[in-house]
């Protein structure tokens, strides 16, 4: 007797300085980040809908069991970088989902991070004081 092989699809997210590694599962739509529920580790309402987006962009909400671990960067980064792994995982799931998903932006990755400080300068644009005399 053979063992099913497991249906599971695993994709990376990264936005700012944050990587999150998702694996779905066709499931009830459970959530683990970190070990812990979306809720708790994201406790803003504001990034749990950001989190969830690709799901209500594919009507897929709750058809998947999400399991994410995410580190680096800080709560937006990081949910931007599960947003991201989960988009493309839906991708490896159903390829049919990408026309949606690629009309709501869902597929590219947001290039925006901290620009570097420059030498001679107290900050990666300001300048020290200007004095004529």
């Amino acid at each position: 007797m053979t063992a099913q092989p497991e249906l599971r699809w695993h994709a990376v997210g990264r936005r700012k300085t944050s990587v999150a590694r998702v694996y779905l599962t066709p499931g009830s739509g459970k959530w683990s980040v970190n070990g812990r529920t979306l809720g708790d580790y994201f406790p803003r309402q504001s990034l749990v809908l950001h989190i969830q987006e690709p799901f209500q962009t594919t009507d897929t909400l709750g058809a998947f069991d999400v399991k994410a671990r995410v580190n680096g960067g800080g709560m937006t980064g990081q949910a931007g970088a599960v947003r991201l792994g989960i988009a493309r995982a839906l991708l490896l799931a159903d390829d049919t989902h990408r026309k949606k998903l690629r009309a709501h932006g869902l597929l590219t990755r947001d290039p925006r991070a901290v620009e570097r400080k420059k030498p001679g300068r107290p900050g990666a644009r300001k300048r020290f004081q200007f004095s004529k005399r």
